[in-house]
């Protein structure tokens, strides 16, 4: 029977450290940690070798039940894996365990709380663009691509795809977009030269 811990930040810019510590203290043999969003589990590697490892009786310890999920249909399915493999879920900083009957139901509560502060965060989100928008100072994303300048160097310094894609550092399935949309892409294999 033993205990790992799992730490996640959302950004790589954030620092697990924290996490890290506090489930060392609180007696985890081993710290899986990694960052990513918690809203899926996709690219989420350590959490996946983490619940494919962990065996009866083993406890994953996190600090807070919203580095391992953000929706409850997540973390009911996490919950629904351990359960099956006879393994337990605590938290260090929330009373989670759910060997315990309170624990169980303290669990679902704070999913219930963490889905809808992802879905109220992403509203704000919403309405803040929408705003923006409205009052013409959202625009979006500037290109990364300036077809003007991808077509003046095919045309005056006969360059080809590669070699405008490795001068201003963008993929040459743009330059070729950006070709065709001036109509100088007719046929392709003319713009081959390197």
């Amino acid at each position: 029977m033993a205990v790992f811990g799992y730490a996640r930040v959302s950004t790589s810019d954030q620092d697990l450290t924290l996490q890290e510590e506090a489930l060392h203290r609180a007696g985890c043999e081993r710290v899986m940690s990694e960052k990513g969003s918690g809203t899926t589990r996709e690219g989420r590697n350590q959490l996946r070798i983490l619940l494919d490892f962990i065996r009866a009786g083993d406890t994953i310890m996190v600090t807070r039940i919203d580095r391992l999920a953000r929706s409850i249909a997540d973390l009911q399915d996490i919950v629904r894996e351990l359960k099956a493999k006879g393994a337990f879920l605590k938290a260090t900083e929330q009373p989670i365990d759910m060997s315990t009957a309170a624990g169980k139901a303290f669990l679902d509560m704070l999913g219930v709380f963490a889905e809808f502060e992802t879905n109220l965060r992403r509203e704000r989100q919403l309405e803040g663009i929408a705003k923006a928008k409205a009052n013409g100072v959202y625009r979006g994303r500037k290109p990364s691509i300036d077809p003007v300048e991808v077509r003046r160097l095919h045309q005056e310094e006969k360059l080809g795809p590669s070699a405008i894609a490795k001068r201003l550092g963008i993929h040459r399935a743009s330059v070729y977009r950006a070709l065709e949309e001036g109509g100088l892409n007719g046929s392709k294999p003319a713009l081959v030269a390197p």
